[in-house]
This record gives structure tokens, sequence and C-alpha cells, in this order.
């Protein structure tokens, strides 16, 4: 099985911190695998799923996603990359509230060729398909605008996008954290069977240890983290 993700010698600080927030030696996450990543609020998840992400900058060779260095891309080849080989799940979603729930999940097929061609048979109908398979099937869902949504239906518009056009890694960060505990369990359950039937790996980070056993892995971020000034 090969690797999504793999980190060796990942450091990271920010601008005037004086120390790094992020210091971790190696964490490989192979095709297909789901990884539940748990630590405190504060303690540097969201910066790690950031620096995987390529929205902060990070010394090349320090992560690998598909193969491709994500620190030694630079500029619009990162944007592109991350377009085509990264689905995220926010805890806050990022939809477009005036769009669609359908027109949210296309999205990045818009800006992926690759994505979209993945997105088979077309991207509108993998987008519905994806949508009914997360229990929003009905059209006048699928037709509303996204901000006239439920949490737990943008939850679910925001996974489809995710997912959409078969990513090589699903970054979820936090995101049942606004749902009861049969929403969590609910979701979790789906999100795990969509990235199966992708094949994509799934790093999900949260501090609710009561999702753990839902994964294949479960992994203490202050386990693999280990900055010079402990955070967490």
């Amino acid at each position: 099985m090969s690797a999504a993700l793999r980190l060796n010698d990942l450091n990271f600080a920010w601008p005037g911190a004086g120390h790094d927030i992020l210091h971790i030696k190696s964490l490989a996450l192979q095709k297909g695998e789901s990884l539940f990543l748990y630590g405190p609020s504060g303690c540097g998840k969201s910066t790690l799923l950031a620096a995987i992400a390529g929205t902060v900058n990070i010394a090349p060779g320090a992560i690998v996603v598909a193969g491709k260095d994500v620190g030694a891309m630079r500029g619009g080849a990162r944007d592109r990359f991350r377009g085509e080989h990264l689905g995220m799940i926010f805890q806050v979603f990022n939809l477009v509230p005036w769009l669609s729930a359908l027109e949210n999940v296309v999205l990045p097929c818009r800006y992926s060729a690759n994505r979209a061609r993945r997105a088979a048979p077309d991207p509108s109908t993998a987008a519905q398909d994806l949508l009914t398979e997360l229990g929003l099937a009905d059209p006048a869902v699928a037709g509303a605008q996204a901000g006239s949504l439920s949490v737990g239906q943008q939850q679910r518009v925001a996974a489809a996008r995710a997912l959409i056009g078969k990513p090589s890694l699903i970054l979820a960060d936090e995101p049942t954290s606004a749902l009861d505990e049969d929403a969590k369990i609910a979701f979790v359950e789906l999100l795990q069977r969509e990235c199966r039937q992708a094949e994509s790996a799934l790093l999900f980070v949260s501090h609710d240890r009561s999702l753990e056993n839902h994964f294949d892995r479960a992994v203490s971020f202050s386990e693999i983290n280990l900055p010079l000034e402990k955070t967490c």
C-alpha cells in the first residue's frame, strides 16, 4: 500500500513565536487508511493540517502528499496541487452561502481538471450521488442555498465537497464539534464509508476521544509532536 501522506522532520514556528509549534519526527498515512489524531484545543493540530495543505510555508522534504513534496512547491503550483489531491472539511464548514448545496459540492472540479475527470460520469452527477449517499437525496435540499441549511446538512455538504473527484487525502478539522453524540457517530461512519469507496486516506483531528474506535488508528498529538517548548 502506497503512502498518501508522509512527514519527516517537520518543524514549523509562527513568526515571532520564538519556538516551534510543530516538531514532528515522522508520521505516515497509507492510501485508504483512516487516522484519528487527538489532542486538546490550541496544541497545534490545525497548524499541522495547514502545513499539510500547503497554506503555510514549510521546508522541502518535510511533507510528502501522494508522492509530491509539498514544501518544494510554491505559489500557483501548490494551490493547484491542493485542489487536485486534497479534500478538506473544516470546523466552520466554509461553504459559499449563496450557492446551492449541489454547486458547493461541484466547486473543486471547477478548479481542477483532473479532479473533474475523476468525478465520473460527470461532476454534477457525482455531486448528486455523494449527497444521496450522505443522506441528502431530496432535490429541494440539493437546490437550496447552503446558508439556509441546518448545521448537520451543511456538514454533509462540506463532506461531499471534500470527497468529490476522489482526492488522495481528506483532512478533517474538528468537523463534528457542533453535533450531538448520535449525529457525530453517524457522520463519522458515513465519512469512513465514502473514503473507503474513493480509496482516499483520512486524517481526522479532534479533541473528542469518544470517536477514536471508529478509525483504523488513533494517535495522540503529544506523542508525535515534540516541540522545543511543549504546547500540549
